[in-house]
């Protein structure tokens, strides 16, 4: 059975620590005791840590030996247009384990009114989501979660391969993507799709127009889907 992986801010000294919730998560849900050996991240290395201290609100561990992570197979920049904050977070959750590098929230023409605005105040939580995912899916890194920025702003993310998603008679996405792929961006449209006016913008900056099938899927199936089909074409 693998090891659980936390991530901690800082290792100094060959020590780290985990303070406030999620000591009080590790003593008194997970019962962590002293002596028991779990993984953790600094969001640089890996390393196998033994639990030095564990008591209330604080947890110290002292760092026994690096472990080795793999190599992301792509790199890839999830712009996904504003939806309903739970769903939202549904996609930052799934995006997260499939190794997402980093979200950036998109405020499109059809995106739900005051969305754009109140995407400010949700930074917080969006990170700490980001962070339970990676604990979970055991990822060596966090992935970067953007402040939200306007449909134009978006157009100048920067990748190898930059597709636009769209529903209209564009090609498959896995036609699309050229062989030895490290780095993607893709935008995600809103739940009432692209209006005509940034289709045309994208592929003036462009962007590569691609579709998931013939189905209308929802904003987060279609982030999901989209990742796991990069994912896949990376490792081929």
């Amino acid at each position: 059975m693998a090891r659980r992986r936390f991530f901690v801010d800082t290792i100094r000294g060959g020590q780290a620590e985990i303070r406030g919730d999620e000591a009080r998560h590790l003593t008194r849900v997970l019962r962590v005791e002293t002596g028991q050996r779990f993984e953790i991240s600094d969001n640089v290395g890996v390393y196998l840590a033994e639990v030095a201290e564990a008591r209330g609100e604080r947890v110290v561990f002292r760092i026994q030996e690096p472990i080795e992570s793999p190599v992301p197979p792509i790199r890839v920049t999830l712009c996904a247009a504003l939806i309903k904050f739970d769903r939202f977070e549904w996609i930052i959750e799934k995006a997260t384990e499939l190794g997402v590098e980093r979200i950036l929230p998109v405020d499109a023409t059809r995106t739900e009114r005051g969305l754009f605005e109140a995407s400010r105040k949700r930074s917080e939580r969006w990170t700490r989501i980001a962070r339970e995912s990676s604990q979970q899916s055991r990822r060596a890194h966090l992935p970067e979660i953007l402040p939200a920025v306007r449909f134009e702003a978006s157009l100048e993310t920067r990748a190898a391969a930059r597709i636009f998603l769209d529903e209209e008679t564009a090609p498959a996405l896995l036609r699309v993507l050229p062989d030895g792929l490290d780095t993607a961006a893709v935008l995600l449209g809103p739940e009432g799709g692209w209006t005509d006016r940034e289709r045309e913008l994208a592929a003036s900056a462009g962007w590569m127009a691609a579709s998931l099938g013939p189905h209308v899927l929802r904003a987060e199936t279609a982030a999901v889907a989209s990742l796991a089909v990069l994912i896949a074409a990376a490792l081929r």
